[in-house]
């Protein structure tokens, strides 16, 4: 996938953000059922672009249950309604694992897999890591009835600390994106690139697909 750059002002806030990935990035899927165990399949899309200094997202969603529970950094936000980016950004094996609740709520941590990873510094992901949601940033309890949603994020390249002054500009990385909602009444986990595994399982870098930074 080719991640296009837009050039902007410094100072340009997340609002102008969403437009400029309204108007200038394409629109991809996150739509591919793995697991038919888990065969409830919401409409979810996504935008990528960077601008040389951070990578900005813009994601859409359409749900039949929505659920933010957790408002705390590095919290279980899987468990909510959630939209994910893991990306191995040098191709090393190691990957930081971005996941974002339906409000906002942020989950970042680095390492080779599942169980070796460590959390980024919580005052460096609300320093830096900005979000934007249609449903706000309180939490709430489970809702039905269907529900469409937008999120808009801007991750500065700062965010990967583990890593040694990451230059987006021309990057070949690895990633996946995700979505899923574990403790919803309709669970699921969807991808971009196919993971192959028995199980669900978001951490398996092994299957994510290529990403290539103007």
């Amino acid at each position: 996938m080719k991640v296009i750059k837009i050039e902007t002002k410094d100072d340009v806030d997340i609002e102008a953000i969403s437009r400029l990935l309204e108007e200038r990035a394409e629109l991809h899927a996150i739509d591919l059922i793995n697991w038919d165990t888990f065969s409830y399949q919401p409409k979810v899309h996504f935008r990528i672009a960077h601008n040389g200094k951070a990578i900005w997202l813009k994601f859409y969603v359409e749900e039949e249950f929505i659920l933010a529970e957790r408002s705390e950094t590095n919290s279980a936000t899987h468990r909510d309604s959630c939209v994910e980016f893991f990306i191995d950004p040098l191709q090393d094996g190691n990957y930081y694992n971005f996941e974002f609740n339906c409000i906002g709520t942020t989950h970042l941590a680095y390492g080779p897999d599942r169980k070796d990873r460590s959390f980024i510094d919580a005052k460096l992901i609300k320093d830096q890591i900005k979000t934007m949601s249609s449903l706000g940033d309180k939490p709430f309890e489970e809702k039905g009835g269907g529900h469409s949603w937008e999120m808009t994020v801007v991750i500065p390249a700062i965010v990967f600390s583990h890593s040694d002054e990451i230059d987006l500009q021309n990057l070949k990385a690895k990633a996946n994106f995700y979505k899923c909602a574990d403790d919803t009444s309709r669970p699921h986990y969807l991808t971009w690139n196919a993971v192959g595994t028995e199980r669900p399982d978001f951490h398996q870098p092994v299957y994510f697909g290529n990403l290539v930074f103007e």
